[in-house]
């Protein structure tokens, strides 16, 4: 969902993004409440953030303390290293509605923040 809000919000920038434990796909809850902001993220695919750590960054931006807490060492230059937790909304448990709330409820989070970190950029 992040990197959908950044593609959206910084059309003209170069945005990754990768798991430390990728899934298969995006989760179909993930691409239903996306589009329901109006960003399509069914054409993402999960990578492992192996892939990135020699390039070169002027952000790292870890979503999940799982994530800080493993995140490689990039090799790479990065100019700005930050964290941004956010819920994990994949270990939300309850009814269909309930869970998709919480997934509503962590794309409104990462909506907000991002928005307020690209407004500081």
């Amino acid at each position: 969902m992040a990197e959908g809000f950044l593609k959206e919000m910084l059309p003209y920038g170069e945005i990754y993004s990768a798991g430390t434990k990728p899934a298969e796909a995006v989760n179909p809850n993930s691409i239903r409440v996306m589009m329901e902001a109006g960003i399509d993220i069914s054409s993402q695919k999960p990578e492992h953030v192996d892939l990135y750590k020699g390039l070169d960054f002027d952000y790292v931006i870890t979503v999940c303390d799982n994530a800080r807490e493993i995140c490689p060492v990039f090799i790479g230059d990065v100019k700005n290293r930050l964290h941004i937790g956010f819920p994990d909304p994949w270990e939300a448990t309850g009814t269909e509605s309930e869970v998709i709330q919480v997934y509503r409820d962590v794309r409104d989070m990462i909506a907000k923040e991002f928005a307020a970190l690209v407004v500081r950029l």
